[in-house]
């Protein structure tokens, strides 16, 4: 089960790469303006889940079921951030396209890869409990 958390959030990781590399090549730190995803946000999550990636990486190492814990803690904090976000991005939808300005850095993410990087964290936060929890070992 620890394999298979790892491996979603491996996968999870890519998604979040790829959309934080589009947002900083559309000006995403130049963003001031009210109603997009502030930059705290997006790199408090992306800190916060790859040091839980880590923190996750070592327990498959170890088996210390203490660091587990603690990845799992914190991926329910990146969760929060990250459904927070997602309700952001989905109120853009509507407004950018309505606009007559240049829409926010984030609304260049294809649809496909935040369904995909969502549907991929649920997993993950699954997992990452149920092989904390000790479920199929």
């Amino acid at each position: 089960m620890e394999w298979a958390a790892l491996t979603t959030w491996i996968l999870t990781a890519f998604g979040g790469v790829t959309m934080f590399t589009i947002w900083l090549r559309n000006g995403g730190l130049r963003q001031r303006e009210r109603g997009v995803i502030p930059a705290v946000a997006i790199f408090t999550h992306f800190a916060l889940a790859a040091f839980g990636l880590i923190l996750w990486i070592v327990f498959v190492a170890t088996g210390t079921t203490a660091l587990a814990w603690v990845a799992f803690v914190l991926l329910l904090a990146v969760a929060s951030i990250g459904f927070a976000m997602l309700n952001l991005w989905l109120g853009q939808r509507g407004r950018a396209e309505r606009a007559s300005t240049p829409p926010p850095a984030e609304q260049r993410f294809p649809a496909a890869i935040v369904s995909l990087h969502g549907t991929l964290a649920a997993t993950t936060l699954v997992l990452v409990f149920l092989a904390t929890a000790g479920v199929g070992t």
